[in-house]
């Protein structure tokens, strides 16, 4: 795992080979079913296989990035207008003040869950198979807080009144509202995505400097990748540094990440509003986060192997790993969804009742399509065969992720919008400004990713070597059996 080994083993040939050589290469190569890492694969080869996202772009990668760029522009443009003509762009209005914004900030901040909790639990329990992607889940974490965080700038309206969030000392004697969960939000998501950057720029340092290492002279990324690498060697002091500052990084985000989302829970359990003063919001919010998130990573990661060819590092014992965890999150989630109905209905609070009644008479067709999803995914990630298929597992988690989007829109607006006066009630429907400006966060996080993985590598290539130096699988009978190697001292 030594860059400068690296830099030597192809010190004739430091130009990477063409993209086509990679992937013909990549089909002729024999994927043994159940093997989580290709141990015949040559460490020069899979070096420039995992890079070459870098430094190589396909036409699909042309089309995706512009698509979005299109998107985040149209988003971009509907801001502005808000900002211009104020906040009577929106539906928001009397009694309804929180909508598809809050919503979407609390769908965006629980698929940020995906990163952390995934790649903290998989690094700390040692799983063999977590390695090619754990880099795609750590960005994901940073990527949805950016979007998450841009939406209580974008649900203030005056955006140039932003510093009143700001978690100030009373200088301005008592403008600064703690009692605000805006207030709370912010200070959440600083520290999180705060945490999570340095989570994720750790973890990239090995890779930097291999990438620094393999860049072409004359290659722009070249003074960049050597600023950021830190002047990484790879010596055993720096590996064993880096394994330390990687575990005790992996148990702080696995004990921030929870309250993070407990406080955005906050935002609503500590109201007095009926349908949301409940104790069970909390977990409720936490499980939902990594359900969201757990479906987003395969969602991601099937894109990868479609956009950037990464068939080779991103195989199926992966993608079924990540669908047995994600079966078991649905079962949780479901369960806990039909606690906080069940108790309603057994206690028959007339209030609260009422609420589920409303629910069911104007929002039943939501209501039909995020259980019957719900049902669906259950059933179907229950057989093998949907486990270990791209296609079927992308259409589940993008399944998974429009329901879990209904269910928390289902919790901000309707309960707002029928409240305990009758003669304020109304019904909420966001405006084409607010549906632009939700489909642009959805568009610039996959715009984000894109940009991301042309600047730095996506795979953990030296996580990869280390799976291969470590361990192996052997093959008794009709199984394989995972032993570890000796490794001997350079």
């Amino acid at each position: 795992m030594d860059s400068e080994k690296d830099s030597e083993d192809i010190k004739d040939d430091k130009a990477f080979a063409s993209l086509e050589s990679i992937q013909a290469e990549a089909a002729k190569r024999h994927i043994v079913a159940g093997q989580d890492i290709d141990l015949t694969m040559p460490e020069q080869w899979l070096n420039q296989y995992s890079l070459a996202p870098m430094f190589f772009t396909t036409r699909a990668y042309f089309i995706f990035t512009i698509a979005l760029s299109l998107v985040v522009a149209s988003g971009l443009a509907s801001w502005i207008y808000q900002i211009i003509y104020g906040m009577g762009v929106t539906d928001l209005r009397p009694p309804v003040f929180w909508g598809m914004y809050i919503a979407t900030f609390v769908f965006w901040v629980g698929v940020s869950h995906s990163g952390t909790i995934v790649s903290s639990l998989l690094r700390l329990t040692q799983a063999n198979w977590r390695r090619p992607i754990l880099r795609g889940a750590e960005a994901m974490t940073a990527f949805s807080l950016i979007v998450a965080g841009m939406f209580p700038l974008i649900h203030i309206g005056r955006i140039w009144r932003v510093y009143y969030m700001f978690p100030l000392p009373t200088q301005r004697e008592l403008w600064p509202n703690f009692r605000s969960p805006l207030a709370w939000d912010m200070v959440a998501i600083s520290v999180y995505l705060t945490s999570s950057m340095i989570f994720l720029f750790v973890g990239l340092l090995p890779d930097i400097a291999l990438a620094r290492d393999l860049c072409p002279k004359g290659n722009w990324r070249k003074k960049y990748l050597t600023v950021l690498s830190l002047g990484w060697r790879g010596t055993h002091r720096e590996w064993n540094v880096y394994e330390k500052v990687s575990t005790y990084l992996a148990i702080f985000i696995l004990l921030i990440a929870p309250s993070v989302h407990t406080i955005v829970s906050w935002d609503f359990a500590m109201s007095i509003t009926p349908g949301w003063h409940t104790t069970i919001f909390g977990p409720y919010f936490v499980v939902g986060a990594i359900y969201s998130g757990v479906a987003g990573v395969i969602t991601l990661m099937v894109v990868l192997r479609w956009v950037f060819d990464l068939d080779e590092i991103i195989r199926y014992v992966h993608l079924r790993n990540l669908a047995k965890l994600l079966l078991a999150i649905a079962l949780l989630w479901t369960y806990f969804y039909f606690c906080e109905f069940i108790t309603a209905w057994y206690a028959k609070n007339p209030i609260e009742w009422r609420i589920w009644e409303y629910l069911w008479e104007r929002y039943s067709h939501l209501l039909i399509i995020m259980l019957g999803g719900d049902v669906l995914v259950i059933t179907m990630l229950s057989f093998s065969k949907v486990r270990s298929s791209p296609i079927l597992l992308f259409f589940v988690t993008v399944l998974i992720n429009i329901d879990m989007y209904i269910e928390r829109y289902m919790i901000v607006a309707p309960i707002l919008s029928h409240r305990d006066n009758a003669f304020t009630w109304t019904d909420y429907f966001p405006s084409p400004v607010e549906l632009s400006i939700a489909a642009a966060a959805l568009a610039g996080f996959f715009l984000l990713y894109a940009i991301f993985a042309k600047l730095l590598p996506i795979v953990t290539v030296a996580d990869i070597r280390e799976g291969k130096v470590i361990s192996g699988d052997i093959r008794i009978g009709n199984t394989y059996v995972r032993v570890r190697a000796s490794v001997e001292e350079e």
